[in-house]
């Protein structure tokens, strides 16, 4: 692996709070899961009066941003992962990668991903960066016809270290899978807060809380991680200070990145 300054100069990210991040990567702009408007709730599509609640502001608008290359779109169904401002952005950009159900919801330019397919990007240097979707559990094993489908994304590219993109998930055995095909990953954005809602799968855990993050980072081999989606919603029970402490107890402080 390249060393932490030549790597950080290479591979630049900013984390926007909730799950949005700039990704600059061979040239090319990469935003996940773009949102973008102010607090508020947003009513859910299940029995009951139940609803996801948005605590602090977007620190950019979608025009701050700047160019924009493509999209890596966890899943769409959720406004805390897609927001109504996030959702209007999504055709100014080439190209959108989701989940092969999102991209029939959105059409234009989403594209969907299975699990391991890949898509090439060329670079303004004349190279490729190869996006893999990865997968990604959104809750307990199950889940799916209440959460929907969602996917994690790699990115690689021959004189670049990778980053993984974790998505919303809280499958451990995912995060291995991928170990497994991409191990050691230079910088891991993992989308942890430990969220659950009383009401869904009984509080089990919908994405990574702090410890199992740190023990996906271990997986991964992961020299740099970066925490993202773990503020600025109702339903995140961890936030900065469980997260430091959470891998200051495994050893690996030194890794994090909260990149703002």
């Amino acid at each position: 692996m390249s060393g932490a300054g030549a790597t950080s100069e290479k591979i630049p990210v900013h984390v926007y709070s909730g799950p949005t991040t700039l990704i600059e990567y061979g040239g090319l702009r990469f935003v996940t899961d773009p949102t973008f408007d102010p607090p508020g709730d947003y009513p859910m599509p299940l029995p009951g009066d139940h609803k996801l609640v948005k605590t602090a502001p977007s620190p950019v608008t979608a025009a701050d941003l700047g160019r924009v290359d493509a999209v890596l779109l966890s899943h769409d169904e959720h406004d805390d992962n897609l927001d109504h401002a996030g959702r209007a952005f999504l055709p100014e950009v080439p190209v959108v990668f989701t989940t092969e159900s999102g991209a029939g919801r959105l059409g234009g330019n989403a594209h969907g991903l299975a699990c391991w397919q890949t898509a090439e990007l060329n670079r303004p240097d004349g190279g490729t960066v190869t996006v893999t979707g990865v997968p990604a559990r959104h809750g307990p094993v199950g889940c799916e016809p209440v959460t929907g489908d969602v996917i994690g994304f790699v990115l690689t590219s021959d004189d670049l270290p990778s980053v993984y993109v974790s998505g919303d998930n809280a499958s451990l055995e995912h995060v291995k899978e991928i170990a497994g095909r991409f191990a050691p990953v230079d910088t891991a954005i993992l989308f942890l807060g430990g969220a659950r809602m009383a009401f869904a799968f009984e509080g089990a855990l919908l994405t990574l809380d702090s410890a199992q993050g740190a023990e996906a980072a271990k997986s991964l081999g992961a020299r740099r991680v970066v925490p993202a989606h773990f503020d600025s919603w109702a339903h995140f029970r961890e936030g900065r200070h469980e997260i430091e402490a959470a891998f200051t107890e495994a050893d690996l402080a030194d890794r994090l990145d909260f990149a703002r």
